[in-house]
């Protein structure tokens, strides 16, 4: 047995990986003599500890071998030349050996260059094959026999000429389902071991902040418990019995920089240090904790003047002692080289790899001769500025994770059948399609306009720039050529012969000026208009159009951040001319980002949200259009109505994203745009859901205590559907400010027609816990609100439950309980109460008591103390008095006693907040 119980700390990391390590037991007596020495070396064995295996080989590893070890060769028309071996190799820098090779043979040479051609990428065996020769080179030619750890992406499926192609990562966000997203994660491991890859770059764990930020397609959503929930299936699914090492990207604070820009403005993220830990640092800790992650990519950025990529403090103090992280770290990309060309501070090359290496950096990566990184870290050694005590530390990493992904023991795929069976196979096809389906959004469904019914279609109109496209699915990061399915083509497929299926494109992607046509618009060109005409005619002749609209690797992707959310180019005029039609219109968005589609969310029959769907997505978009599928996947991120609203997402700190007046017009107060067009967590479907019977499992617990939330759930509908039930935790009084209320549980339900289900979710303390004003984590004691809904908005049941500390006392009752009725006010007196951020109010029922004989005033206040009168009033004796004023926004409204005495004994209003 492998005792893995020396090589990690008795934590939860340990036991990830003490649950696979068997299975990388091999018999001693099948051991390869990688040294060549005629016998049985410690590091050789099978049936050795790996510690043990580490540190005889370090001890036999020269200062070169150990350096090689420390960066990586990108493969194959990106800096390596030669798809195999040659015999001039015994001359380069990897003739002693290399620590990873990435990219190698798997078809990209580069952003909008076609794939290249090559022999080795296609059938799958036959690239399994190649990059065991490429192995075979350090396996037997160099002295020591160290594998390479072949590298590559996979963030929507591997990176590779062909693989099982999943949605981006934002869209497999929008599924809310642990077990599927593991699924997805066993299927890309899987594939990569058996295309010969040893090590995926997977999952991103970045959250999404800024909608405008390029990479946005890249995140599972916005919220720091979704993606670290998500991530660490991923993880678990890709590490499973070893197959792979995962390495999560990018680490840290990387996803909210300065106005979302990005390429060389890949910096200074604007937020403070609990933001920073609340949102950034939660998943990467719990996806090392649960998932145990084997690889960390350090990324571009700084943080508060400290650029990652040289921070001891976060790779070393934070990720190694912190966390329990022990795999390698692994630089993205020129993030060494940007500590002297983009942060200025080093002045060279040679002092970048100092700070590197010193900081906590195992193996640099990026698109460059290996020989520009090892050969000023070898300089530096032998000058004594970095001690060997130091190489030693970050080799035995990198040696740590090649021993427990098998590449001692097994250091080729040769099982070259079950390659050309799976990968890209039908079996992992049928996964990649219902993970199409389950990250569908229904947005808007006004009159019932969905599902649309087949028998009563003549013809159908398919119309728009991402119509009949699918440049969207073979885009960086994921498979680059497997066969996609469009959405005029699953259409056409799914009405056969029964339904005439007409296409036009109606509008490229974007117009010539883009982006500059956004704040210098421009009349569109004859051909553009004729394109529009097409398409309106179309329209016209047709029984319901779909248009489908959104972005693609033009308008979103690494290095593509926008100035604007609205739908790019002329897609909003050709969505205007075709309503005008007067038919049916069902809006299809394909695209990597919320985009502010106001004109759409107001006229459009129906919009369904696709994201980037995969090499299945028209597929699943048919389906659902046609009934066949009913969508019940949830927005994991918030679309706001304008770029001005930004920052806007979840979650926020109390009253952050509170409302302005309303009012609009020549006699208004408005001044600015109120509210999300569509807030984190919602969601439709063609069937309805009830919620009730909330229970919780205790009314008062310790700090240390968890607690059971348990509530049932209804198909109240006629369909079966999906509903991802939602779990939300509110702090009522805290020592600093916190959010006004966080994502602590989900699942997505699967129910037939009148099927309940009794659902039950466990909350531990670190789910009532905060970070203090010391940056301790610590449960106060106090009361908590457990909320259940349909979104964050959509809170359907709610109970309250009192954490007391050891002395049974609890802090303060929140402040909407301290007005107690009746309420006996005498003159000066007043009775304020809180008024709900998302409802105007325009009156009060007051139920007044015997003993009431006074005159009164209504205030209200939006903010600042301020109280301005809005109704005058008397009263005397007991009754019900509505008083009725101009509805307005506002943050609290006052009852104040103006002269002699008033009883209230109680004020309604739905605007009230409880």
């Amino acid at each position: 047995m492998i005792k893995l119980y020396l090589l990690l700390t008795v934590n939860l990391f340990t036991i990830c990986f003490c649950a696979t390590a068997s299975a990388q037991k091999v018999p001693a007596e099948t051991y390869i003599d990688f040294n060549k020495n005629g016998r049985m070396d410690v590091y050789e064995d099978p049936s050795a500890d790996v510690e043990d295996r580490i540190e005889n080989l370090l001890a036999q590893m020269t200062l070169d071998e150990k350096t090689c070890q420390m960066v990586t060769l990108y493969g194959y028309l990106r800096v390596l030349q030669d798809d195999l071996p040659t015999p001039e190799w015994k001359t380069k820098l990897w003739k002693d050996g290399i620590g990873a090779i990435d990219e190698h043979l798997n078809g990209f040479r580069g952003w909008g260059v076609p794939v290249y051609e090559s022999p080795y990428l296609w059938p799958a065996s036959k690239h399994a094959w190649a990059l065991n020769e490429v192995q075979r080179f350090f396996v037997e030619e160099t002295r020591l026999g160290i594998p390479a750890d072949l590298t590559n992406e996979g963030i929507r499926g591997v990176e590779a000429y062909r693989a099982t192609n999943f949605p981006t990562q934002l869209g497999l966000g929008h599924t809310w389902n642990r077990e599927l997203i593991r699924r997805v994660g066993y299927i890309t491991g899987r594939e990569g071991r058996l295309l010969g890859y040893t090590n995926i770059y997977a999952p991103i764990l970045d959250v999404g902040r800024d909608q405008r930020w390029g990479r946005y397609e890249e995140v599972y959503g916005e919220d720091p418990y979704l993606v670290a929930e998500l991530g660490v299936q991923m993880v678990l699914g890709l590490q499973q019995d070893y197959q792979v090492a995962a390495t999560s990207k990018h680490y840290i604070a990387y996803s909210n920089n300065k106005g979302a820009r990005e390429g060389m403005s890949r910096v200074d993220p604007q937020m403070p240090p609990h933001e920073v830990e609340n949102i950034h640092v939660y998943p990467w800790r719990e996806v090392i904790a649960r998932g145990g992650l084997l690889g960390v990519m350090s990324a571009y950025n700084d943080y508060d003047g400290y650029p990652i990529q040289s921070s001891g403090y976060w790779l070393g103090e934070r990720l190694r002692k912190d966390f329990g992280f022990r795999g390698y770290v692994v630089s993205d990309s020129d993030a060494v080289e940007y500590l002297h060309t983009k942060h200025r501070v080093s002045p060279d090359m040679k002092e970048s790899v100092y700070q590197s290496v010193m900081a906590g950096l195992n193996v640099r990566c990026t698109f460059r001769s290996p020989d520009s990184y090892v050969l000023p870290l070898r300089e530096l050694v032998r000058e004594g500025r970095i001690p060997m005590r130091v190489i030693d530390e970050r080799v035995r990493d990198i040696l740590r994770v090649k021993f427990l992904v098998g590449l001692f023991d097994n250091p080729y795929q040769t099982d070259y059948e079950a390659a050309d069976r799976e990968v890209d196979g039908p079996e992992n096809n049928a996964v990649a399609l219902r993970a199409s389906r389950e990250s569908l959004v229904l947005l808007k469904n006004a009159g019932n306009t969905l599902p649309l019914d087949a028998s009563r279609l003549r013809q159908v109109a398919v119309i728009g720039p991402n119509a009949d496209e699918t440049a969207f699915v073979h885009t960086h990061y994921g498979p680059l050529a497997t066969e996609a399915v469009s959405v005029y083509e699953g259409l056409s497929k799914a009405l056969g012969n029964k339904v005439r299926v007409v296409y036009e494109k109606g509008c490229e992607l974007v117009d010539a000026d883009w982006p500059l046509s956004e704040i210098l618009p421009t009349e569109p060109a004859e051909e553009e208009l004729a394109m529009i005409r097409r398409a309106v005619e179309a329209a016209r002749a047709s029984d319901v159009a779909v248009v489908v609209v959104g972005g693609g690797p033009r308008t979103c992707g690494e290095n593509k951040s926008r100035t604007s959310l609205d739908l790019p180019g002329r897609q909003e005029l050709l969505l205007r001319e075709v309503h005008k039609v007067g038919k049916p219109m069902i809006v299809v968005l394909i695209n990597g980002r919320p985009l502010s589609i106001n004109w759409a969310a107001a006229h459009a029959d129906a919009i369904l949200e696709a994201w980037y769907p995969g090499s299945h997505g028209g597929t699943a978009i048919a389906e659902a259009l046609l009934g066949e599928y009913n969508p019940g996947g949830k927005l994991t991120v918030t679309f706001p109505k304008t770029v001005g609203q930004i920052p806007f997402n979840f979650p926020a700190k109390p009253n952050s994203q509170v409302d302005g007046p309303r009012k609009p017009g020549l006699d208004g107060n408005q001044s600015r745009i109120n509210g999300a067009l569509y807030d984190f967590g919602f969601g439709l479907s063609y069937t309805t859901f009830a919620y009730s019977n909330l229970e919780l499992s205790d009314r008062e617990i310790r700090p240390d205590e968890s607690f059971e939330v348990a509530f049932d759930i209804t198909n109240t509908g006629s369909r079966r559907g999906d509903e991802v039930v939602q779990l939300y935790v509110r702090d009522c009084i805290s020592s600093i400010t916190t959010y006004e209320k966080t994502l602590k549980g989900f699942e997505r339900i699967g129910l037939e027609p009148g099927e309940k289900k009794r659902v039950r979710m466990t909350l531990t303390p670190k789910d009532l816990s905060l970070l203090d004003a010391a940056m301790q984590r610590v449960v106060e004691p106090g009361e908590f609100d457990i909320l259940v809904g349909a979104s964050s908005t959509d809170i359907r049941l709610a109970g309250r439950i009192r954490v007391v500390d050891g002395a049974g006392a609890a802090a303060e009752p929140s402040a909407a309980a301290e007005i107690r009725f009746p309420a006996t006010v005498a003159r000066g007196g007043e009775v304020t109460l809180p008024v709900r951020d998302d409802l105007d109010i325009g009156g009060l029922t007051i139920r007044w008591s015997r003993g009431t004989d006074c005159a009164f005033e209504i205030l209200i206040s939006d903010g600042g103390g301020q109280f301005l009168p809005v109704f005058s009033g008397k009263a005397a004796g007991r009754g019900v008095q509505e008083c009725v004023f101009e509805p307005t926004k506002a943050s609290e409204v006052r009852i104040s006693v103006v002269r002699g005495k008033g009883v209230v004994a109680g004020v309604e209003n739905e605007a009230i907040r409880k």
